[in-house]
């Protein structure tokens, strides 16, 4: 599977949704990551740690939303302020999606899914339970 790791365009957010320490755990287990160029930089994480860890470098979002099977993003999906497209609308027919999506008050992003048959896993509702204690993400933003 191709994990592409976006960069965040929301003003303000400076995380990303996966750090390079990570990648080699995904290669592993026979996924391939790319990352668009300059995703981790406002978390403090160059380009050049995510190549080598193993991770392939793609210029642009729209360049890399095509390519990839799985998305793996922070912030719910919004436009996209140097594309001016939707970033919901790039993603690829029939992928997946895995981040925060706010779903109930982003209508018009759940919409776009179903209509172009995107799995979408909310961070936000997985449950702050001891047993999901590992991928409680909102405990990280407290």
């Amino acid at each position: 599977m191709r994990i592409g790791i976006p960069k965040e365009v929301q003003a303000g957010e400076t995380r990303v949704a996966l750090i390079p320490s990570l990648i080699p755990l995904l290669i592993k287990d026979q996924h391939e990551v790319l990352v668009e160029a300059g995703a981790g930089v406002g978390a403090c994480f160059s380009d050049t740690q995510y190549l080598q860890t193993g991770a392939s470098l793609i210029k642009g979002a729209p360049a890399l939303y095509e390519q990839v099977d799985m998305i793996l993003k922070v912030q719910p999906p919004q436009m996209h302020p140097a594309t001016h497209l939707p970033e919901a609308g790039m993603v690829r027919e029939g992928s997946a999606y895995i981040g925060f999506l706010s779903p109930l008050t982003h209508q018009d992003v759940m919409e776009t899914f179903a209509r172009r048959k995107i799995t979408a896993f909310a961070m936000d509702f997985v449950p702050r339970l001891a047993r999901a204690q590992s991928m409680d993400a909102l405990s990280s933003i407290q």
